[in-house]
C-alpha cells in the first residue's frame, strides 16, 4: 500500500474507532450527535521512532472530548470537542504528501523536507510545489544516529562500504538525509548491501547478526537505540569531517548537532553528528479558530507537564524555539496564537 493510502486508511479506521470509543459518552454516534465534534489526526512515523510517542502525547494534550472534566477541575486542558490522535506512517515525505492531498489534517516532518516540498526543491524538484502546507510549530532537533553492530570495526561512514545497512523506508525523511550523507562521503547505495526498514525491524535483524548498521534521524534519546546500546549489541558512530562541512554548506536546515554527553549512558561522551528541526505541519484549509485553539493548548501549562514527564524529547519542545527554522508560512491560526502569546494575551 502506498504511503499516502496507508495514512488515509489508518485515519479512516482511527476516526471510526474513536467514534465508537467515545460514542457511549455521547449516547450514540459522536459525529451525528454533536456536529461541533472534530477529529484531528497527526501523521507521525514508525512506532519505534520519536515522532509517534511525541504525537501521542500532543494528541492527548490537545484533546478534550465531550464529557471531560473542565481544566479548572483537573480535567483536560485541550480544545473543547476535539479528539486528536497520532497515526503511524512512513515518515516526513509521506506526511507532507498526505497533507497536500487532503488525506490527513496534520503531521510531523523534518524542516528540510517541509522547505523542499513547499518550494518544489531538492527531492521534490520537478513536482508541483506543495502550497497547502502551513506550520504550527518547530518542535525539537532531530539527530542523525549511526548505530553499528559491535566488533565490525565501523568507526565512520566510509566503513559502511560492503556492509548490510538499513537506511529506513521510502517516504521517510531519514532516507533522504541518508542519501545526502552517502553522497557527501562519495558513496552510493550501490556501495552497501541496503535494507529499507524502520528502526524496530532493523534492530531485530541486528540482534540476530543479520544487519551491520542502521541510521535513524530522530529526537534523542530514541528508545530503539537506547535498547541496542543497553544490550551492548551496538555502538554509536560519529558523523563528522570535511564531508559533513559540504552537507552544511549546501543545506541550511541541517546543522552540527552533537548527541549530548550522558544521553544514553551516564558516562558517555558527546557524539559528533548532524541534525535538523522537526516541524508540526498542518493543511491550510483547517479552520483558523481550530488551529489557534490547538496552538494555545500546545503551549499551556498542563501540556508542559505532559511533555516534560511523557518523553525525554518532550522537554526540548519549547515555545521559545517554536519558530526556529520556519521559512514557509505559519497557519493563520498559529500566527495569531504567537502574536497573542508574545503580547501576553
Amino acid at each position: 500500500m502506498a504511503a499516502v493510502d496507508r495514512i488515509g486508511a489508518l485515519g479512516r479506521v482511527l476516526a471510526l474507532g474513536l467514534s465508537v470509543a467515545f460514542g457511549p459518552w455521547l449516547g450514540g454516534s459522536a459525529a451525528a450527535q454533536d456536529p461541533e465534534l472534530a477529529f484531528f489526526r497527526i501523521a507521525t512515523g514508525g512506532v519505534n521512532g520519536t515522532y509517534y510517542p511525541i504525537g501521542a502525547i500532543i494528541g492527548n494534550a490537545i484533546s478534550s472530548p465531550v464529557g471531560s472534566r473542565p481544566c479548572s477541575e483537573g480535567g483536560s486542558c485541550g480544545v473543547p470537542n476535539l479528539i486528536a490522535a497520532a497515526v503511524s506512517s512512513h515518515g516526513s515525505v509521506a506526511n507532507v504528501d498526505a497533507i497536500q492531498k487532503g488525506d490527513i489534517e496534520s503531521g510531523f516532518a523534518q524542516a528540510d523536507v517541509v522547505h523542499d516540498a513547499y518550494f518544489g526543491e531538492g527531492a521534490f524538484a520537478g513536482r508541483e510545489p506543495m502550497r497547502k502546507l502551513r506550520v504550527i510549530a518547530n518542535l525539537y532537533a532531530e539527530r542523525m544516529q549511526l548505530v553499528a553492530r559491535k566488533g565490525l570495526g565501523i568507526t565512520g561512514v566510509r566503513d559502511l562500504v560492503g556492509k548490510r545497512v538499513s537506511l529506513d523506508e521510502p517516504g521517510s525523511g531519514t532516507l533522504l538525509m541518508n542519501r545526502l550523507l552517502l553522497g557527501a562521503f562519495e558513496l552510493s547505495e550501490a556501495d552497501l548491501v541496503v535494507e529499507y526498514l524502520k528502526p524496530g525491524p532493523a534492530s531485530s535483524l541486528m540482534q540476530r547478526g543479520e544487519l551491520d548498521a542502521f541510521i535513524i534521524v530522530a529526537g534523542v534519546p530514541t528508545n530503539v537505540v537506547a535498547d541496542m546500546l543497553a544490550q551492548r549489541v551496538a555502538e554509536l558512530v560519529p558523523i563528522d569531517g570535511d564531508a559533513v562541512d559540504s552537507i552544511l554548506a549546501k543545506h541550511p536546515f541541517i546543522a552540527r548537532s552533537p548527541i549530548p554527553a550522558g544521553t544514553y549512558r551516564r558516562d558517555a561522551p558527546a557524539i559528533p553528528t548532524i541534525g535538523v528541526g522537526a516541524q508540526w505541519v498542518v493543511a491550510e484549509d483547517v479552520p483558523e479558530e481550530r488551529v489557534y485553539a490547538i496552538c494555545r493548548a500546545l503551549w499551556n501549562d498542563a501540556t508542559r507537564v505532559l511533555l516534560d514527564g511523557g518523553h525525554p524529547t518532550g522537554k526540548m519542545i519549547q515555545v521559545a524555539t517554536a519558530l526556529d527554522g520556519v521559512d514557509i508560512p505559519l497557519h493563520p491560526g498559529a500566527e495569531r496564537c504567537y502574536a497573542d502569546l508574545k503580547a501576553g494575551r
